[in-house]
């Protein structure tokens, strides 16, 4: 099985107004012992009410619905107070809905026409608690963060402390909270008013801002 005995698959739900693809990952993820399918829905609506339910570890979420688009249903995820992952899994590689997603509270952005093989992997780092993006989007990402930043001053690695610069350097490798918690050997409350205290000092909106800008800018936060 490759699991120790401690461990449980990660829960997912799939919303997508496409039968055909959440037929076609729900056989995908079947096939592994680590990822486990609890629900799908072409209904955002169904989706949030879901969540609620089933509290899954992970939500799929496709971005081009009719009615209720992925990003106002992430919003909804969001304020309905699903607190787990959700990847946003859809055809577009436009740099608004990327960015519009990521700092909507998505924890990753995956392209539909990646190869089975591969999105398993990813979904096993989102999982894991990492941010995933497509390897074809990061450029994007980091190219439109820095044209959409509207902060005045430029961020500036010298305003943080020694523990927010190890904080910021884990959270450029895509760590949860949770897991830089861990690592750090402090709790998870702490990790959060560090992240809240660097992205003010930086000037930036999100996590992710704070990740792509430290990855592109090469900060060594030993």
């Amino acid at each position: 099985m490759g699991q120790s005995v401690s461990e449980t698959p990660a829960s997912i739900l799939i919303i997508d107004d496409h039968p055909l693809l959440r037929r076609g990952v729900a056989q995908l993820l079947e096939l592994e012992d680590d990822l486990r399918l609890v629900g799908d829905t072409g209904e955002p609506a169904e989706g949030v009410r879901l969540a609620a339910e089933l509290d899954p570890d992970m939500i799929l979420l496709d971005l081009n619905m009719p009615g209720m688009d992925g990003i106002q249903t992430l919003k909804a995820l969001r304020e309905s107070g699903y607190a787990g992952r959700i990847v946003m899994f859809t055809v577009s590689d436009h740099e608004e809905d990327l960015v519009a997603a990521l700092r909507g509270g998505a924890d990753g952005y995956l392209l539909k026409d990646m190869e089975p093989e591969e999105m398993v992997r990813q979904l096993r780092q989102a999982a894991l608690g990492r941010m995933v993006v497509s390897e074809s989007l990061t450029a994007l990402l980091a190219e439109a963060l820095r044209n959409q930043r509207t902060a005045p001053a430029t961020p500036d690695i010298h305003s943080l402390t020694q523990r927010e610069r190890e904080i910021l350097r884990e959270l450029a490798a895509g760590l949860s909270n949770k897991l830089i918690a861990r690592k750090l050997d402090i709790t998870e409350g702490t990790v959060k008013v560090h992240v809240k205290h660097l992205l003010k000092k930086l000037n930036l909106r999100s996590r992710v801002e704070a990740a792509v800008w430290a990855v592109q800018e090469g900060i060594d936060a030993r």
